[in-house]
C-alpha cells in the first residue's frame, strides 16, 4: 500500500464494509416493507453475494439467481410428492445435492456456483418445510424473492457507489505478468541467473495465469468495462498460454547447446543479445519486429541428411525465437490498443489460435464423485438422527450438512475448512444470542436496530474485504444474519433458538466427520493424481497424433500446473523436476506441432514417427514415476534419423523441431543424438 494511492484504493476494505452494510440494510428495510416472511434472507444474501470488485459481484449475483430458481423449482417438485414417505424424500434431496455438487466440481469456474446453489437450496427450503408441505410453493417463491432482493441491492450498491471495475485489476495483473515474462525472457536469452531463480520465475508465471483466468471470468458481467478491453485481454491471455512454454523451450535448447557451441557461433550469440535487448526495450525504442525476424532467418541453416545434433538443436532454437518475437510483438500491440481504447479486431496480429481462446480446465471426476458421495452420506445421517429422535428443530442439521459439504468440497482438505467454519459458526451463535436476548428486546425502532447492528456487520464486511480473512468474515456474516432471523415482530424464544443452534452445529460436525472419512486424502494424493492426469493427457495426444489446438492444450496443462505448484512440496523429485521445467507441457505442444509436419512428410517417415508416438503413448499410460524406458529413446532417435532424410524441406524442419522437443522433454539428461549408418542410436 502506497501513500500516494487514492484514499478509496488505500482503504478499499473499509469502503467495501460500508457499502456492503448499506446494501444489506437497504435489502432488509425493503423486505420488511414488502412483508416478506423471512426478510433476513435478503440481508444474508447481500453478504454472501458481495465481492470487492463490481464484476465479481454481478457474476456471482447472476449465478446465485439462476441456482436459486433451479433449486426452488426442484423443491416444489420433490416435497409435495414425497412428503408421505419422509425416508424417500430425504434420499431424493440428498441425491440431488450430491448430483449438483458433482457437476459443480467438474465445472470448476465461477459458473459452478449455479450447480452448487441449486443443490443446497433444496435442502435450505425443503427440510424446514416438511411440517408445512402445503405451503411449499409460497415458501419457494418467497425465498426466490428474498434472495433476488438481496442480489439486486448488492449489485446496485456495488456498481453505483464508488464502483471498482474488474478490468483494471485484470489489466494490472496482465501488465505485471508480461513484465515478468519479459524479464524472464531476457535472463534466459542472456543465460543469466541461477537455475533456481529461473525456476521460481517460471512457476510464478504459471500460477499467475490461473489467477488471471479466474479473475477474467467476471469481465463479461462488469458493466464498467469497455468491450474492446475484454476482447483485448482475452487475446493477450491466449498468447500468455503459449508464451510461457516457448520461454521454457528456449531455456532447454540453450542448455542443450551449451556455452561452447555458442562460442563457435558468434552470430547466434549476438542475435540472442539483440533479441534480449529488443524484448526489454520500451515501445518507443523498439526496432520493428520484421528486422528481428529477418535476423533470425539469416541464421537458419539447411537441414539435410548430414545434419548433426548441434545444427538440429540450433534450428529448433531459431524456430522458438521466431515464436517469441511474434508473441511478444502481439502482446505489445494489444496492450497499446487496450490503453488507447482502440478496436482490437482491426489489429494485425501474428499468432492465431486454431480453436479460439476458450479456457480449458482440469476435471477430476473421481475426486468429484467422492466429494458428492460424502455429502449424500452426511445428509442421510443427519436425516436419520432427525427422524429417529423426532426432534422438531432437527431440520437444521441436514440443512447445514448440505451447506458445509458443498461449500468446501473443492479444497484439498475440506474437513479442515468445515471445522473452521464450525468454530466461527459457534462464535456467530453466541453473538446472535447476545443480540436476541440482550440487545434486540430493548429496541423498538428500526433506525436504532440498524445502529446496533452496525459495529458487528461492519467488522464482518471488513473481514470479507481482505483476502486473508474473507472466509472467516463470510461465515460470521451469513450465519449471524440467518440465525438472527430479523422479522417485523420480535418473537425470539430461547428454547427454540437453543434447539436450532444445537441442530445447526450437529449438522456441521457430522459433515466434518463424514468428509474426513470420504476425503481422507490430502494434498499429496491430489498432487499425484494431477501428475498422472498429465501423463494420460500426453498419451491421448500421442494416440490422436496431435489432433488438438496448441492454446487449448496449453490452457489445460497450465491449469494443472497452477494446481500442482500449490502442492509441489508433496511431489517426488522426478515429478518436481518435470513440473519445474514444464516438461509435460512442452512435450504435448511438440506432439501437436508434429501434426503440421505430417501432411508433407514421406509415408516412410510418417510410419516411423507414428511408431514412436505409439510407444510414447504406452509409456505415458504406464508411467509410475521411475522414468521413461530406454527403448523409447531409441524410437525417438530412429524417428529423428528418418526425418533428417525426408525430401520435403519445410515438413522436415517442422518434424525435426517437434522430435527435438519430445526428446529433450522426455530425456533431458540423455547424451546427444548421433546418427549411424542410416539409422540412429543413443550415443
Amino acid at each position: 500500500m502506497r501513500a500516494d494511492e487514492p484514499f478509496l484504493v488505500r482503504h478499499a476494505d473499509l469502503v467495501f464494509a460500508l457499502k456492503t452494510f448499506a446494501a444489506s440494510m437497504l435489502a432488509l428495510v425493503i423486505a420488511l416493507a414488502m412483508d416478506l416472511p423471512r426478510p433476513y434472507w435478503a440481508m444474508a444474501t447481500v453478504y454472501i453475494t458481495s465481492q470487492p470488485l463490481a464484476g465479481a459481484t454481478s457474476s456471482k449475483a447472476f449465478f446465485r439467481v439462476m441456482g436459486t430458481l433451479v433449486g426452488a423449482t426442484m423443491t416444489v417438485a420433490l416435497v409435495p410428492n414425497l412428503i408421505d414417505a419422509p425416508e424417500l424424500l430425504c434420499l431424493a434431496i440428498a441425491l440431488w445435492v450430491g448430483l449438483c455438487l458433482y457437476l459443480s466440481l467438474l465445472d470448476g469456474t465461477p459458473r459452478s456456483y449455479v450447480f452448487m446453489l441449486a443443490g443446497y437450496t433444496v435442502a435450505l427450503i425443503g427440510f424446514p418445510s416438511v411440517s408445512e408441505p402445503g405451503a411449499i410453493f409460497d415458501t419457494a417463491v418467497a425465498r426466490v424473492e428474498e434472495i433476488s432482493l438481496g442480489i439486486i441491492c448488492a449489485s446496485l450498491v456495488s456498481t453505483i457507489v464508488f464502483p471498482r471495475s474488474v478490468a483494471p485489476a485484470v489489466a494490472h495483473r496482465v501488465d505485471s505478468w508480461l513484465s515478468d515474462a519479459r524479464r524472464l525472457s531476457e535472463v534466459v536469452l542472456l543465460r543469466e541467473g541461477s537455475g533456481e531463480t529461473r525456476r521460481g520465475k517460471r512457476l510464478k508465471l504459471a500460477t499467475d495465469i490461473v489467477e488471471i483466468d479466474t479473475l477474467s471470468t467476471h469481465l463479461a458481467y462488469d458493466r464498467l468495462t469497455d468491450r474492446n478491453a475484454v476482447t483485448g485481454l482475452s487475446e493477450i491471455r491466449l498468447r500468455m498460454l503459449t508464451l510461457l512454454p516457448v520461454i521454457a523451450s528456449l531455456e532447454d535448447r540453450l542448455a542443450a547447446l551449451g556455452e561452447e557451441a555458442l562460442r563457435r557461433q558468434p552470430e547466434l550469440k549476438r542475435l540472442l543479445e539483440d533479441l534480449a535487448q529488443w524484448i526489454a526495450s520500451d515501445v518507443s525504442e523498439r526496432r520493428p519486429a520484421e528486422r528481428i525476424r529477418a535476423a533470425i532467418s539469416e541464421q537458419q541453416a539447411v537441414l539435410d541428411g548430414g545434419a548433426d545434433w548441434e545444427r538440429i538443436i540450433t534450428t529448433s532454437l531459431l524456430s522458438r525465437l521466431r515464436e517469441l518475437v511474434d508473441l511478444s510483438r502481439d502482446c505489445r500491440v494489444l496492450t497499446e490498443a487496450i490503453a488507447e481504447s482502440r478496436n482490437v479486431s482491426t489489429l494485425e496480429l501474428t499468432f492465431h489460435s486454431e480453436a479460439g481462446a476458450a479456457p480449458v480446465r482440469h476435471r477430476d471426476r473421481g475426486l468429484a464423485l467422492w466429494s458428492a458421495a460424502g455429502a449424500v452420506v452426511a445428509i442421510l445421517i443427519c436425516c436419520a438422527f432427525w427422524i429417529g429422535t423426532g426432534w422438531p428443530d432437527g431440520a437444521s442439521a441436514p440443512m447445514m450438512a448440505a451447506v458445509a459439504c458443498s461449500f468446501f468440497a473443492a479444497q484439498d482438505e475440506p474437513a479442515r475448512f468445515i471445522r473452521s467454519f464450525g468454530r466461527w459458526s459457534l462464535v456467530a451463535i453466541v453473538v446472535v444470542a447476545v443480540y436476541l436476548f440482550a440487545v434486540v428486546p430493548a429496541i423498538s425502532h428500526l433506525e436504532v436496530l440498524v445502529v446496533a447492528l452496525a459495529p458487528t456487520f461492519l467488522l464482518y464486511g471488513f473481514l470479507i474485504g481482505r483476502p486473508a480473512t474473507a472466509g472467516t468474515g463470510m461465515a460470521l456474516a451469513a450465519n449471524t444474519a440467518t440465525l438472527l432471523a430479523i422479522q417485523s415482530t420480535y418473537s425470539a424464544d430461547f428454547a427454540s433458538y437453543a434447539n436450532s443452534a444445537v441442530a445447526f452445529f450437529i449438522g456441521v460436525v457430522i459433515a466434518e466427520i463424514v468428509t474426513r472419512i470420504a476425503r481422507g486424502v490430502g494434498a499429496e494424493w491430489v498432487a499425484n493424481r494431477l501428475v498422472l492426469s498429465n501423463w494420460k493427457a500426453l498419451a491421448v495426444a500421442a494416440e490422436r497424433r496431435g489432433q488438438r489446438d496448441r492454446a487449448e492444450f496449453a490452457g489445460l496443462m497450465l491449469h494443472r500446473l497452477g494446481l500442482l505448484v500449490q502442492r509441489i512440496a508433496y511431489l517426488s523429485e522426478s515429478d518436481r523436476r518435470d513440473t519445474d521445467s514444464l516438461a509435460q507441457l512442452r512435450i504435448g505442444i511438440n506432439i501437436i506441432d508434429l501434426r503440421r509436419a505430417r501432411y508433407g512428410l514421406a509415408a516412410s517417415t510418417i510410419a516411423v514417427i507414428d511408431d514412436m508416438l505409439d510407444r510414447l503413448a504406452v509409456a505415458c499410460r504406464s508411467y509410475a514415476g521411475d522414468g521413461m524406458p530406454a527403448e523409447l529413446l531409441t524410437s525417438v532417435d530412429r524417428a529423428l534419423a528418418q526425418a533428417v532424410k525426408d525430401p520435403n524441406d519445410s515438413a522436415r524442419e517442422d518434424a525435426l523441431i517437434g522430435l527435438v522437443g519430445i526428446r529433450r522433454g522426455l530425456f533431458p539428461d540423455a547424451p546427444a543424438y548421433r546418427p549411424r549408418a542410416g539409422e540412429s542410436v543413443a550415443a
